[in-house]
């Protein structure tokens, strides 16, 4: 009898043993704490739309960067400062050169000048529009629990005006988050979330940020997809 009872207290415990993987669980956005020492009063006009997302994303971004959770990564604002300087130093090479050398002389070097100059501002364009999109913010974590553990995070946002559906604006975010180890090559979870709230939810009548509430908000979002589960 007693060997029993000792083969199910084995199972039993067994059976409530986390997973590897539920160990290796790196630390969500709901367990970090921020001081109201750190916080600066954000105010907008609650009539405004670009400013009520604006400030939105800024504060997501803020909370997600801490030191404790992701490093932003810069990818996309790289790419497009990139391609813009780039684009100013043919513009005014062109210009200069067009200005020291006659017209007739320089007119090839111009010619090439300006479709060079077209091409660059066409690619920024074009990425900011189909690989940039609505994304606003890209970060990256790496912890030790008896392996190096990545995480990659990429979170996108909108706005959804006020309809007969909705009685106010809303604020939009979708994100996907993955965790991997040995360098990305075995991955360890994935998961994909959105979600809408109303900017009210989020701003007082006098347009003060609520940013403990964002963040709430936000935290629970990333830490469903953390679990790899979809909303």
């Amino acid at each position: 009898m007693a060997r029993t009872k000792n083969s199910n207290a084995a199972a039993t415990d067994k059976v409530r043993s986390p997973s590897p993987e539920a160990s290796d669980r790196p630390l969500g956005p709901l367990s970090v704490t921020i001081p109201i020492s750190e916080r600066e009063e954000v105010k907008v006009n609650n009539a405004n739309l670009s400013e009520l997302k604006n400030a939105c994303d800024d504060a997501v971004k803020r909370f997600l960067s801490r030191p404790e959770l992701f490093k932003q990564i810069y990818l996309h604002t790289d790419v497009r400062l990139g391609l813009g300087w780039l684009s100013v130093f043919v513009a005014a090479g062109t210009a200069f050169y067009g200005w020291k050398v006659d017209f007739e002389t320089s007119k090839p070097v111009v010619t090439i000048g300006l479709i060079a100059y077209i091409i660059l501002t066409s690619l920024s364009t074009l990425y900011a529009y189909f690989v940039e999109g609505d994304t606003i913010f890209v970060g990256r974590r790496k912890t030790f629990s008896k392996r190096i553990i990545t995480e990659r995070i990429t979170l996108a946002s909108s706005t959804t005006p006020a309809s007969k559906t909705a009685v106010s604006p809303s604020y939009g975010v979708a994100l996907q988050y993955v965790r991997s180890t040995s360098g990305g090559k075995s991955l360890l979870g994935r998961g994909r979330t959105k979600g809408t709230a109303p900017y009210t939810l989020f701003f007082d009548e006098k347009g003060v940020l609520k940013q403990e509430a964002l963040e709430k908000w936000v935290g629970s979002l990333v830490e469903t997809a953390m679990d790899g589960k979809a909303a």
